[in-house]
Parts: structure tokens; sequence; C-alpha cells
């Protein structure tokens, strides 16, 4: 293990193959990490996150899943792909509280993923922004698209009368980038010495 406290969640799937996570990442210890998944530098995985590499192709192999560097997984957060497919998260992506995305699936880099969105065998482009709620499936998003909360994207032609994202939003986005960098950095520092114990009061 890479960290100084027992982390259960962590462990192997069927055929053998245990998660790489970089000593620099942050995963919470109620994660659920499995199989072939690798956690880049500087990453944030927080509770309840279950992120799964572990169906196994006809050739005896499973696909990874990457999360790459200084990307954060938020509480609740569901990564999976079926067998003979991947996921990949782009750098300084940022997935919210309670997303699902289920390979074959790409979201590059600098994508916001908002509360609750649901990703299916889809590719999003760099600095996609995707709103509350919303449902892709099958589809590629070019860069910096702003999918509104709620939308239901079942092709690529239904992204045709989205807009692209303004200075609110990426302003906005940034601001949510450095608090998860921030939290990061804070849950890295409390767990530095080991389980953290309760105070006596």
């Amino acid at each position: 293990m890479n960290k100084p406290y027992e982390q259960s969640g962590i462990r192997p799937n069927p055929i053998g193959d245990w998660p790489k996570i970089d000593p620099t990442a942050f995963v919470d210890p109620s994660a659920q990490i499995m199989g072939n998944v690798h956690i880049g530098p500087r990453v944030y995985v927080g509770p309840q996150t279950v992120i799964r590499a572990d169906e196994v192709d006809r050739e005896g192999k499973v696909h990874p899943v990457i999360i790459e560097e200084e990307s954060y997984i938020q509480d609740g957060v569901i990564i999976h792909a079926r067998a003979g497919t991947m996921v990949k998260i782009g750098t300084s992506a940022n997935i919210a509280h309670g997303v699902i995305i289920h390979g074959p699936c790409e979201v590059g880099a600098g994508c916001f993923i908002a509360l609750r969105a649901a990703i299916y065998s889809s590719t999003l482009e760099d600095e996609v922004w995707v709103g509350i709620g919303a449902i892709i499936t099958r589809s590629t998003i070019p860069s910096h698209t702003m999918i509104p909360a709620g939308a239901l994207i079942r092709s690529s032609s239904d992204i045709s009368q989205f807009r692209l994202t303004n200075i609110k939003e990426q302003e906005y986005k940034k601001s949510v980038f450095e608090a998860s960098a921030a939290l990061r950095d804070g849950y890295i520092e409390l767990y530095s010495k080991g389980f953290p114990e309760k105070a006596d009061k």
C-alpha cells in the first residue's frame, strides 16, 4: 500500500490486477477501488466512490480505468466499464457528487461534470461542462460545449442546439477546482501521520 493507514476498499479484481495509486493522490478510506485502476499524481477520490476495472474480456484481460493527474472524483461517484472497454478521465477534470460514468468512455482534460449526471459509452472532449442530472449516451461532445442541467443527449446530433461555456462558468469552474485542490491537500496532511484518532472531549 502507498498510504500509512488501512484502506480495505483497495483490492484486486478476479484475475489479480491491483490498483496503481500515485503516492501523491488522496483516496478516502471509504472509497472502493478494485482491479486495473490507475490513479495519477495529486488526484482526489472522495468518500463512498466506487471505481472498478474488473470485467474480463474474451482474452482473459481487464482493460484499465485511468484517472489522470489533478483530477477530482467527488463523493459517491461510480466509474465502471464493460468487458473489453476502458474509461479515461483526463487531467484536471472535476467529477461531482453522484456522477455515473460507464465505459467505454473518455472524459477530456478540464471537463466539469455536475451532480448526478450520467455518461455512457461517450467521449467528452476537453473543457466540456455537463450540467446537473444531464444524461449523455453514445455521443461525442466537442470541446467547451455547455450541456445544460437535465439535458438528454442520445446522439451527437442532439448537441447542435447548445452553446459554448462562457466566462462566468469558467470562473465558477476555476473556483471549484481550487476548493477541491485545497480539500485534497488538507486530507493528505491530516492522514500523513496515520489514521486520525478522535480527540477526547
